[in-house]
C-alpha cells in the first residue's frame, strides 16, 4: 500500500516537488494537492505578462491536466486547508473534506502586504498575486484610466508594466530612495527608473502614502507631503509575507516563516515546508529558484535517500517592465571588495561586478543579462578568477577567449 503524501498549495513549489517525487519513485506515495485557486496551479512569473495582454490564460499553466492525471494525482482546488489535526493525521478543508496524511507538506506560499491606509477598503484598491488579481485589473485598466501602483520592488514595477501595456496612465509610489532596492545599487536603480519613464511610467521616490481617498470607489491617493494622485484603480504591491496560519495554529514553530531543518522538517514529525512559507536558517526566499532547490531536496529525502538543503545564494534573473535585470550575491559591495563597472547608458545596458579575495561575490546587470546565469555558477563554485579577472566584465564569451588565445598561439610557437 502506497503512503499518502498530502501537499497542502497548489504554487510553482509544490508542482516542482511532485515532479521531483514521482520521477525519483513514481509508485511511491498517492499524492494528493490541495489548493485555493480553481484553477490548474501556474506560473505565477507570467502574471505581468498576463495583464500586458502578451500571454493567453491557459499558457500560464505549469503542467496539462493529463500530466497530473498520469501521475496519479489528485488534484483539490478552489478548497482551502482550515486545520492540521496532527493527532489524527488528518488536514481539514472548508468543504468539510478530512483528508488523512502519512507525509504532509505545507506549500502555502505568501500573502501580499495590505498597508493600513485609510480608505484601503474601497472599491478599485487591489493587490497583484492571484490569477484573479490580473482578472480584476484588467477590468479596472484600459485607455484614459489612471493606475497609482504602491510600490517600487519586483511586484510593484510588474504591475505597472502591464498597466501601461494595457493602457493606463500609470504612476509608481515608493519609499526608498531608488527602485527594487534589494536587487539594484543605486545607478542600476536610476538606468531602470529612465527606462520606465521612457515606457510612459511616472515614478515617484522618497514618497510615502497615507490615505486612500473618494466617494464609493477610489479617486485619489494621498501622499505624506500633500499630493493628491487622481486614480481609477490602486495596486498595493508593497510586498509579501509568508502564510503561516495554518501551521502556527496547528503548534508549528513559526517565527517569520514556518521554521523547518535541513531536511525541511518542521517541528512535527512527518511534516514539511517549502517555498515562500518556510523560514530555514533564518531566512525566507521570495524567490522561485529556492523553492525549487527546496523541493529537489526534499523529493530526496521523501524518496529514501540522503539529502539536504544548504541554502540559497540570492539571485534575480528575469525581465522587469520589459527591461533585463539580473541581481545575484553582495551586489552592493564593501571596503573589502573590488568593484568593476561597465556602463552604457545610450544602449541601456549596466554590469556591475563585485570581486573580494579573488572571486567573483556579487554582480548587477540591466538590459543585457545573457552572462547572468555563467556569473551565477563562478559565485556558487567559488571559482579563481586568475586568468580572466580582466576579462571578466565582457562576458562568458570574452573570456573563452581570453584564456584561449595566448594558449593557442603558444602552441603554434611550440
Amino acid at each position: 500500500m502506497k503512503d499518502r503524501l498530502v501537499i497542502i498549495g497548489g504554487g510553482m513549489a509544490a508542482t516542482r516537488l511532485v515532479d521531483e517525487v514521482t520521477a525519483r519513485a513514481p509508485d511511491r506515495y498517492d499524492i494528493t494537492v490541495i489548493g485555493e485557486e480553481q484553477r490548474l496551479p501556474y506560473n505565477r512569473v507570467l502574471l505581468s505578462s498576463l495583464l500586458a495582454r502578451e500571454v493567453e490564460g491557459s499558457d500560464l499553466d505549469l503542467k496539462p491536466r493529463t500530466w497530473w492525471e498520469e501521475r496519479g494525482v489528485t488534484l483539490v482546488a478552489g478548497a482551502r486547508a482550515t486545520a492540521i489535526d496532527i493527532g489524527e493525521r488528518l488536514v481539514r478543508v472548508q468543504s468539510g473534506l478530512a483528508i488523512p496524511y502519512d507525509a504532509l507538506v505545507l506549500a502555502t506560499g505568501s500573502e501580499p502586504v495590505q498597508l493600513p491606509l485609510p480608505g484601503a477598503d474601497l472599491p478599485g484598491v487591489v493587490t497583484f498575486r492571484t490569477h484573479d488579481d490580473v482578472t480584476s485589473m484588467l477590468g479596472k485598466a484600459g485607455a484614459k484610466r489612471r493606475a497609482v501602483v504602491i510600490g517600487g520592488g519586483l511586484l510593484g514595477l510588474e504591475a505597472a508594466y502591464g498597466l501601461v501595456k494595457a493602457g493606463a496612465a500609470v504612476t509608481v509610489v515608493h519609499l526608498a530612495d531608488r527602485l527594487m532596492e534589494r536587487q539594484l545599487d543605486a545607478r542600476g536603480a536610476a538606468m531602470l527608473t529612465t527606462a520606465l519613464e521612457d515606457l510612459g511610467i511616472e515614478v515617484l521616490l522618497e514618497a510615502e502614502s497615507v490615505g486612500i481617498e473618494g466617494a464609493g470607489r477610489v479617486e485619489r491617493l494621498r501622499l505624506a507631503d500633500g499630493t493628491l494622485l487622481p486614480a481609477d484603480l490602486i495596486v498595493m504591491a508593497a510586498g509579501i509575507r509568508p502564510r503561516t496560519a495554518l501551521a502556527r495554529d496547528a503548534g508549528l514553530a513559526v517565527d517569520r516563516g514556518i521554521v523547518v531543518d535541513d531536511r525541511m522538517c518542521t517541528s512535527a514529525d512527518g511534516i514539511y515546508a517549502l517555498g515562500e512559507c518556510a523560514e530555514h536558517r533564518g531566512l525566507c526566499y521570495g524567490l522561485v529558484e529556492p523553492a525549487y532547490e527546496q523541493a529537489a531536496a526534499l523529493a530526496a529525502h521523501l524518496t529514501g535517500a540522503s539529502a539536504s538543503y544548504t541554502g540559497s545564494l540570492l539571485a534575480t534573473n528575469l525581465k522587469v517592465s520589459g527591461v533585463g535585470v539580473f541581481s545575484a550575491g553582495d551586489y552592493l559591495g564593501g571596503l573589502d571588495t573590488d568593484q568593476v563597472v561597465f556602463s552604457d547608458p545610450d544602449e541601456g545596458s549596466y554590469r556591475k561586478l563585485v570581486l573580494k579575495d579573488g572571486h567573483l561575490t556579487g554582480a548587477v546587470l540591466l538590459g543585457d543579462t545573457a552572462d547572468g546565469l555563467w556569473y551565477l555558477d563562478l559565485m556558487r563554485s567559488g571559482a579563481s578568477l586568475s586568468g580572466i579577472r580582466s576579462s571578466l566584465i565582457f562576458g562568458q564569451a570574452f573570456c573563452a577567449e581570453s584564456v584561449s588565445g595566448p594558449a593557442t598561439e603558444n602552441a603554434e610557437a611550440a
